[in-house]
């Protein structure tokens, strides 16, 4: 299996520009002009196994990248749904990549060890990840998934460290 590291969403403009929803912490380095990125797309769909990256930006938030290989809109819709990935035996792969499967239905602990609730999702976000929990009280709360806050993930559960008050603001919205 891969890892993820983006997928390409729809054309943007006229040049070969696409849209891309990133599942990578570092996309300045995964994503560096010159930078070859192997593709996961459907059989017979025509989408190169690798493609060059020759331009990104950021435009109101969203990673807009440039591909060699796609010259045009035409060749850019194309592309709508494919995978860009990084092979799990690749060494510079993630060393710490999770998937929404593997984390739903995880317990969520303090640093005490009291239970805090379930996650319920994992939404993806273009500065961080945020880990959707279902408190104990059914409040839904959202946290950032930064190594800072979820120090541990273990094969049961998952250890938050929350800023002071974090559940809180979602209980006093959900009044």
């Amino acid at each position: 299996m891969n890892v993820v590291l983006a997928r390409i969403g729809k054309p943007h403009g006229l040049r070969g520009e696409v849209t891309v929803q990133l599942h990578t912490d570092d996309p300045e380095e995964r994503f560096a002009v010159g930078t070859v990125v192997a593709t996961e797309a459907e059989p017979g769909s025509g989408v190169p196994t690798a493609l060059t990256v020759a331009s990104t930006r950021v435009h109101r938030g969203i990673w807009l990248l440039t591909f060699e290989e796609i010259p045009d809109r035409t060749g850019a819709e194309s592309l709508r749904g494919t995978r860009l990935v990084l092979p799990e035996a690749a060494p510079t792969a993630e060393e710490e990549a999770f998937y929404e499967e593997d984390l739903v239905g995880l317990e969520v602990r303090d640093t005490s060890g009291e239970r805090l609730g379930t996650i319920s999702g994992l939404e993806i976000g273009p500065a961080q990840d945020r880990l959707v929990v279902r408190l104990e009280d059914g409040v839904t709360a959202y946290v950032p998934f930064v190594k800072r806050i979820v120090p541990t993930v273990a094969e049961d559960h998952v250890v938050v460290d929350p800023p002071p008050g974090l559940f809180d603001l979602y209980r006093e919205a959900a009044e």
